[in-house]
């Protein structure tokens, strides 16, 4: 639902802010006011394109805002899967700005959004029906969606078995294109395939080598460096020189003299142990550096294999994913397409049996779903008809074409397609091909009143398609507009006093002039004002008590019905 809209600068609107009800929410105004302006601004925050004139003159940036609150679950799971975060409370922020150089940005919840994006995520918030609009009901691919949310029994159970089935006959066709493809395209990437799997195969990777190989080459990068240090290290822990006794000489010397320490102070013991303990530790630790540096050997022909080895690898790893564990996981999955065009012949026997199994499954559930569909279709078209006829269409006939279409998809096999004859005598044909604005007005509110529960988008809108209505017709259209608003929002542009009767929520704009510039003006019409607004639209040019009287009577009608 919109809860609010906040416009700036756009065309002769400064600055307003509207907050929406529920039900049924009635615009009137002068002509020229701007009641479409709002209309229009709302589009335009939706990803609608808009003229250069949108702008306010004189400034440098357009702003709109609109505030839903949304209920859909599966329109939160759409947010998330587009990278934006819902928010808890279920409200949903829509924002775009306009500058004067015709650059735009647009945001949900905060999170710049492109404009398709915007475009894609809004279709589903709002319905728009005007004399010159794109209205959701027009397009057939729509239809076989709402009438499938009518359709009783067990339609749900065959609509899920038949999905399945119908995803399982995808892939096992996409698997047969690939066994039964071009001989030449199949040998060809069968040589690829064996190819990389002996590279990889003959490179024999494993996953701790590269480390491995890495420090051998820092080794016998620098032996001749640390050759020299380890002897050195060796001279000075065990060998030592004439001049210079060894680590090892000068602390068996220590230990020996306190040995005999100990002979006359026994508090002494503790050190002379541990002294010996680490006399012991160092005389290992310096023979196994003397035979390390002794075992030490400078092997160029060893460095050139290790590079060469890493060489191996680097390139495994740059032509297989950038890893030797992605390198292997590839081989892994070529191994498996190999061993598949191998047994390429049993496995289009086994497939194409399988594919048999599933196409029985499809054509038994697709005709369960037709015969399902065309029950429901009978029953929401006769629904529809009464509608009409309740907005004095006494002879239009509505009828919900069922066919078969040429291939299957997720649906199954039918294309349905919403079709009317509005006059008697005249053949039944497309929605789209209603001529007269009145007719077009009163099939979208019969559709709308009967499909209110079957269409998931929360808030219509209804810009002056009351055209071509008028007296007892307009009474009976604001009665229905009424009765969709008790389960959907509604936004509605009316010039006919029938109609703003029946407003839960009635808005006035106005034009006012503002330091020699003239300016729209939104104000939200308390019950006395909405009587003086429907009295006005009653014609007169100046309100009498009698018209008072009789504007109180058609929001009185409200109120009874």
């Amino acid at each position: 639902m919109l809860e609010n809209l906040h416009i700036k600068n756009v065309a002769l609107i400064e600055e307003c802010q509207v907050s929406f009800g529920k039900g049924l929410n009635i615009l009137t105004g002068e002509t020229g006011a701007g009641k479409s302006m709002l209309i229009d601004s709302l589009q335009f925050a939706l990803g609608g394109r808009m003229g250069k004139d949108f702008l306010r003159k004189e400034q440098k940036m357009a702003l709109v805002e609109a505030l839903f609150s949304v209920k859909d679950r599966n329109f939160s799971c759409r947010l998330e899967e587009s990278g934006i975060e819902p928010e808890e409370d279920g409200t949903l922020l829509i924002s775009r700005t306009l500058n004067d150089a015709g650059k735009s940005v647009c945001r949900i919840n905060g999170s710049i959004v492109t404009i398709s994006m915007l475009r894609e995520l809004a279709a589903d918030l709002i319905d728009i029906y005007g004399q010159h609009e794109h209205q959701s009901l027009l397009n057939p691919s729509k239809h076989i969606r709402l009438l499938d949310r009518f359709c009783t029994g067990e339609f749900d159970e065959v609509m899920s078995v038949y999905k399945k089935s119908f995803e399982k006959r995808k892939e096992i066709d996409k698997q047969l294109e690939e066994l039964m493809g071009d001989e030449a395209q199949r040998e060809q990437r069968l040589d690829i395939l064996n190819f990389q799997k002996e590279e990889i195969e003959n490179a024999a990777l494993s996953v701790e080598e590269e480390e491995e190989l890495t420090e051998k080459k820092k080794r016998l990068t620098h032996m001749e460096r640390l050759m020299r240090l380890t002897s050195e290290s060796a001279s000075l822990l065990y060998d030592g020189t004439d001049d210079l006794p060894s680590a090892c000489d000068n602390l068996s010397v220590a230990v020996a003299k306190l040995r005999e320490c100990i002979t006359l102070d026994s508090t002494l013991e503790g050190y002379y142990s541990g002294l010996e303990d680490v006399y012991a530790k160092l005389e290992d630790i310096s023979r196994e550096v003397k035979r390390y540096a002794q075992n030490l050997e400078d092997d160029p022909a060893e460095l050139e294999m290790v590079e060469e080895r890493l060489q191996i690898i680097y390139k495994m790893k740059r032509k297989y994913g950038g890893s030797i564990e992605a390198a292997l996981d590839f081989y892994a999955k070529i191994t498996k397409e190999i061993a598949f065009f191998s047994n390429s012949q049993e496995r289009v026997i086994q497939l194409t049996a399988e594919r048999e199994k599933e196409q029985h499954i499809l054509e038994l559930s697709g005709k369960q779903l037709t015969a399902l569909r065309q029950e429901a279709a009978e029953r929401v078209a006769k629904q529809i008809e009464d509608s009409l006829k309740d907005m004095e269409m006494k002879n239009a006939r509505f009828y919900i074409q069922v066919v078969s279409r040429d291939d299957w998809n997720a649906t199954g096999k039918d294309k349905v397609e919403f079709l009317i004859s509005a006059n008697k005598g005249e053949d039944l044909k497309p929605l789209a091909k209603i001529a007269s604005g009145g007719e077009m007005s009163r099939v979208m509110l019969a559709l709308k009143s009967v499909l209110v529960d079957a269409d998931e988008i929360e808030t219509f809108i209804f810009d002056e398609i009351d055209t071509g209505v008028s007296g007892r017709t307009a009474a009976k259209v604001g009665k229905k507009m009424s009765v969709i608003g008790e389960k959907r929002q509604i936004l509605c542009i009316t010039h006919l006093p029938q109609i703003a009767a029946m407003a839960d929520k009635h808005f006035l704009i106005e034009k006012q002039t503002k330091k020699e510039q003239t300016i729209t003006r939104v104000k939200n019409l308390d019950e006395m004002a909405s009587v003086e607004e429907v009295a006005r639209l009653m014609g007169s040019t100046n309100i009498t008590a009698a018209t008072l009287t009789a504007a109180k009577e058609l929001r009185e009608g409200k109120k009874g019905s």
